[in-house]
């Protein structure tokens, strides 16, 4: 078995896991996106909170965080 054999198969190993890892990235990025909509949907239609009222709020949570760890 020459050595450029070995080497073709482990380059064909290691790609079909990258892709593999690929594949799984994705679809959790893409279901978190997904969830996060929903949220921010069901945020504005019941409760009429606006995606900037809520990026407000997150933003302010590590100021409060902050406040809450230094104002002993």
């Amino acid at each position: 078995m020459p050595i450029d054999l070995i080497i073709w198969i482990a380059a064909i190993v290691v790609a079909g896991l990258v892709f593999t890892l690929l594949l799984k990235v994705v679809k959790a990025t893409i279901k978190t996106a997904i969830t996060i909509a929903i949220i921010v949907l069901i945020l504005q239609l019941f409760f009429g909170i606006g995606p900037n009222q809520l990026w407000q709020q997150i933003i302010y949570i590590p100021q409060a965080f902050w406040q809450a760890v230094t104002d002993k």
